[in-house]
């Protein structure tokens, strides 16, 4: 009798122990689980440095000029330069690399005193002509461009001869019969002769050179001024959601790598949104002029009329500059930023097309213009490459290329879209 209840209390006390050793190896894992939660938690929370501003890295498919040409080009419209990006200002490695090298080939451009700038008031009258004459100027200006990136490594005595003196001698010609428009209706302008000599320069990283007649305005680098205090907390501490809950507000939690600025998918954008205007000041667009068709590879142009978009923020995304600035209002209230322009074409009229499709066509257009009142930009399109049904649409951007943000969810955001048949 005694030797089974000894049995049973040593039976008892060995699993007893098991238990306490079980137990006790439960708590170790839990705490190496815990500790590798926080760390987990942590390193999701910490702020990887984002790749410096001018990086060169791979730019998305679709980002090169359908003319081969650098990232930005100019064109004139009515009294002012207009700037389109290209794949939203993203250059080629080389393009990029040859830039920061500063060395002549790839990472140059043509350089000429700016014109526009120097010309007295233009009368009325003469308006029309000379506007002619300056975007004569900076088609002239474009194709020395293509030259000098097909055939600039051939040394400075050919650039000199085959691609410099020729443009002089052209702009001479242009700049005599603006002098003249000129001169017929108001004070005859001085000293424009002097404005035909152009030089090669190097692009930097800003993705091209003076490519319209005048100075190209510095590039914006990411990471501006952050907009306006929302900080992502309770409004008023009133429970956000509509008593729904918010899920997340930040990236603190997020399982994803932080975004970096460049056109990476699987990321957090931890960027604030930033300020939002009063339901009058929202933007708003319209194409007002389209073709309703066109041939196969066949130049066309699209009007686009803007309001309450201050066309002067675009932070190049080949450059880290796409969603890293919160959205920006001017003194007016009015969104800070640019619009986009695509075509694409449409497989089917009856389903919706692949979202990862290259378009076509795509630019980012920003001239340092719009406000209040409506005002028109024209897009050139190069030509669609195939037959079919081709949807245009413009869209408006902030800063960081994000649609701007409205007052009230019923209000209609800017965009429009068009469609135009390819034969």
């Amino acid at each position: 009798m005694r030797r089974s209840t000894r049995a049973r209390r040593s039976s008892g006390n060995a699993r007893s122990k098991r238990l306490l050793a079980v137990v006790g190896t439960l708590a170790v894992f839990g705490g190496v689980v815990a500790v590798t939660q926080i760390s987990s938690a942590q390193d999701r929370r910490t702020n990887k440095p984002r790749p410096a501003a001018g990086q060169c890295v791979e730019p998305s498919p679709g980002a090169t000029a359908p003319t081969g040409g650098g990232s930005t080009s100019r064109t004139w419209q009515n009294g002012r330069w207009v700037r389109n990006h290209w794949g939203d200002g993203q250059q080629s490695v080389p393009e990029c690399e040859d830039g920061k090298d500063g060395t002549v080939g790839t990472g140059t451009a043509i350089a000429c005193p700016d014109v526009a700038a120097k010309l007295p008031q233009v009368p009325d009258r003469a308006r029309a002509e000379v506007d002619r004459s300056l975007a004569q100027l900076q088609t002239q200006i474009a194709e020395a461009d293509r030259r000098l990136a097909a055939e600039g490594n051939k040394g400075d005595a050919f650039i000199r001869s085959a691609i410099l003196q020729p443009l002089a001698g052209k702009r001479r010609a242009v700049l005599d019969r603006i002098t003249t428009a000129i001169d017929r209706v108001g004070p005859r302008p001085q000293g424009l002769a002097q404005l035909a000599e152009c030089q090669v320069q190097p692009t930097g990283n800003s993705g091209g050179g003076n490519s319209g007649g005048g100075t190209t305005s510095p590039t914006t680098t990411p990471g501006g001024t952050n907009g306006g205090g929302n900080n992502g907390g309770n409004n008023g501490g009133t429970a956000p959601g509509a008593g729904l809950g918010v899920l997340a507000n930040d990236c603190d939690e997020s399982r994803l790598q932080p975004h970096d600025g460049f056109q990476n998918g699987n990321r957090c954008v931890s960027t604030e949104f930033g300020e939002v205007g009063a339901a009058a000041n929202n933007p708003s667009l319209l194409i007002t002029q389209f073709p309703d068709q066109v041939g196969q590879n066949q130049p066309f142009t699209l009007r686009v009329s803007t309001r309450n978009l201050v066309r002067d923020r675009f932070l190049a995304a080949g450059q880290g500059g796409y969603y890293v600035e919160s959205s920006l209002l001017n003194d007016q209230g009015l969104v800070r930023g640019h619009f986009h322009t695509a075509c694409r074409m449409l497989d089917s009229l009856t389903a919706p097309p692949e979202p990862q499709e290259v378009p076509a066509f795509f630019v980012a257009t920003e001239d340092g213009r719009g406000g209040a009142q409506p005002d028109e930009v024209t897009i050139q399109v190069p030509g669609l490459p195939e037959s079919g049904t081709a949807q245009c649409s413009v869209w408006a951007g902030d800063g960081s290329h994000r649609l701007p943000m409205m007052e009230r969810a019923n209000q209609t955001p800017a965009f429009d879209s068009v469609r135009i048949d390819v034969n």
